[in-house]
């Protein structure tokens, strides 16, 4: 297998119907609702940008699944390095269509006219702490405003909910460095470069019951309307042009996680059956 940071490796996605078939448990386990992208056009390629959930394993793939089966676009996902560290999870996530998340990367795809997806958040937005869930943590990240503008690419904002109620977060990243093993630990290892100041803790969690399985959250995806990007090609070398770009998108996923949440709320009372009401508390 080519390096992820090498040229981009060759893809083949199964087809549609395969990955139907390949889904079809979980989407039936979190009901998956879309809304908006009926009133998108979906023939020209874009850069799809949104929030990263707790561990975010569950939600993206079912998203990727959708567009793909229900839309035939494939999103082309840009993957922490973290990821590619891993044995055989970085091949299996290359062999799905995912590459590295590296400017040079993203600009391949961008010229080869693909759907791309970006969740700015990274590994540390997955690795979510109490209190912060449908957040975003972007910190001072921008290149992907970057490179949608050096390439004239629009961006569809979108925001996911669900997900971050699927477990309950026992210890974050913050007690567990707060705890005796872990400054015993520090005083000898390089753990806080190892782990990216702390970024990278992946905290201690439970879903269904005791155990890992997540709760049957019905997942909500929300897409917004394509922000044009072709009349700022040229100005990529503007930071405050770049950062007015990046604070626009982060304001339209952030009214997308709104609007889910709200519909949720009324949603839940209608559709959910009893069951999974029981099973899926929204306070967890």
């Amino acid at each position: 297998m080519p390096s992820p940071e090498s040229a981009l490796p060759a893809f083949q996605p199964l087809s549609p119907r395969q990955v139907r078939r390949n889904f079809a448990l979980p989407r039936r386990w979190f009901a998956p609702e879309f809304l908006g992208l009926w009133e998108l056009d979906l023939r020209r390629p874009a850069l799809f940008v949104g929030n990263h959930t707790l561990f975010g394993l569950t939600d993206a793939p079912l998203m990727i699944e959708h567009l793909y089966t229900q839309y035939g676009v494939m999103l082309r996902g840009l993957g922490d390095r973290g990821h590619f560290q891993v044995p055989f999870w970085g091949d299996f996530l290359v062999r799905n269509g995912m590459v590295l998340g590296t400017p040079e990367n993203c600009a391949a795809l961008m010229r080869s006219g693909q759907h791309v997806l970006v969740f700015p958040g990274g590994g540390r937005e997955v690795m979510r702490r109490k209190g912060e869930a449908y957040r975003l943590i972007w910190k001072q990240r921008s290149g992907f405003a970057r490179l949608a503008i050096e390439h004239g690419y629009d961006i569809i904002p979108f925001g996911s909910v669900g997900p971050d109620e699927s477990y309950r977060i026992l210890l974050d990243a913050s007690d567990i460095q707060a705890s005796a093993p872990w400054r015993w630990l520090s005083r000898r290892l390089p753990l806080t470069e190892f782990t990216r100041g702390g970024d990278m803790i992946p905290p201690l969690a439970r879903g269904l019951g005791p155990t890992l399985l997540p709760r049957p959250q019905r997942y909500y995806f929300g897409f917004g309307q394509r922000i044009a990007t072709a009349h700022l090609q040229g100005r990529e070398g503007d930071k405050e042009v770049v950062w007015e770009l990046r604070e626009q998108v982060a304001r339209a996923v952030e009214q997308q996680i709104g609007r889910l949440l709200r519909y949720r709320a009324e949603d839940r009372l209608q559709t959910w059956s009893l069951l999974r009401r029981w099973l899926a508390p929204l306070q967890v």
